[in-house]
């Protein structure tokens, strides 16, 4: 998965994109097929905002989050994108089939 860490108004520290792909090995274990990450840092006066956009096989999921530190912003949008791409897997996955039909259950 490539990722892309880049910053607005804010450096991007090689310690802030280590811990970024650190926190997206925790997103890789729930759905491999992901192709890209992007991460936009970004500081607004006292605000610190992250912003994330995770390109999927077919489908895209973006997650933001703002803090008074860099770090709790990374955790809060993780914490969102994990959510998404929980649901997202939940919404791919069949769960009926595992089960098998009626036409099993009758034999």
């Amino acid at each position: 998965m490539q990722i892309n860490v880049t910053g607005h108004h804010v450096e991007v520290t090689p310690a802030l994109r280590e811990y970024v792909q650190n926190k997206t090995g925790r997103l890789e274990r729930h759905h491999d097929h992901a192709t890209s990450f992007h991460v936009v840092l970004t500081v607004e006066r006292q605000k610190h905002r992250a912003e994330a956009t995770m390109h999927l096989a077919g489908n895209r999921l973006f997650a933001d989050a703002s803090a008074n530190d860099m770090y709790a912003a990374v955790d809060a949008m993780m914490d969102k994108l994990d959510r998404q791409l929980r649901r997202h897997k939940e919404k791919v996955t069949d769960h009926h089939r595992a089960e098998g039909g009626l036409k099993t259950m009758e034999e």
